[in-house]
């Protein structure tokens, strides 16, 4: 379920201030997969009373972020590398129609949204913060996506980059991996704009795997840390 929805079933204000910050707590690994932690505890730490929390909580379990324990509480869940290598494995799917479907338009001008892309990620200097790139690299896929005009395919795969945001804005916490992606959205940009459509989808695919293979070690790394840090 996206945030937008999840948010629908909970009260405005304080509801919502607690959705994003537990969120943003499992995000930054101050609340471990696996912590265990009540009502009360959330309650406390942001200052807010139970409903809200509640509401709150069973919102970040309806998009697997967390799982409430009978007669113990809630529990922040694992992270399911089996599952999120799944939902990988679709986002290439869906990701290299896109740019088949692009590469085979008959446009003569460029679209705005691709202009839009190649000023930033080509003419534009980039960004130094990891978590600003991260955020326009979400945007980055899901423009391109967006283009071929198939709301269906859009929504699936918003949905699916909020499922592995959890571990994919890890690839932007290494200098090295943000220049990559900056050198790597181009040459995509290059292919599509030149429609040579085996050439973007090649490297479309080397792009996603080689960020795949990142964040799995960079968020076992992280996870590691982080574990220590708490002992």
């Amino acid at each position: 379920m996206s945030d937008r929805k999840s948010l629908k079933t909970m009260s405005e204000g304080q509801g919502e201030r607690v959705y994003r910050l537990v969120k943003q707590a499992i995000f930054d690994f101050r609340m471990l997969p696996g912590d265990r932690f009540s009502e009360n505890d959330i309650a406390g730490r942001y200052g807010a009373s139970r409903t809200p929390v509640r509401q709150a909580l069973y919102a970040l379990a309806q998009e697997g972020y967390l799982e409430v324990q009978p007669r113990s509480g809630w529990r922040v869940c694992p992270i399911d590398f089996h599952h999120l290598e799944a939902l990988y494995d679709l986002r290439v799917v869906l990701e290299l129609e896109t740019v088949n479907r692009l590469c085979q338009r008959p446009e003569q001008v460029m679209p705005l949204p691709l202009r839009q892309l190649c000023q930033f990620w080509i003419e534009a200097p980039p960004l130094a913060d990891g978590r600003e790139v991260a955020h326009y690299d979400e945007q980055f896929h899901m423009t391109l996506v967006a283009m071929v005009g198939n709301p269906e395919m859009a929504r699936i795969h918003r949905e699916l980059t909020e499922k592995i945001r959890i571990v994919r804005r890890m690839d932007f916490t290494q200098p090295p991996r943000v220049s990559a992606t900056y050198a790597e959205h181009a040459a995509i940009l290059e292919a599509i704009i030149a429609r040579r459509g085996e050439q973007a989808c090649r490297l479309l695919r080397e792009h996603i795997a080689r960020s795949q293979q990142e964040v799995r070690q960079i968020t076992l790394h992280a996870l590691h840390q982080a574990r220590q840090e708490k002992r």
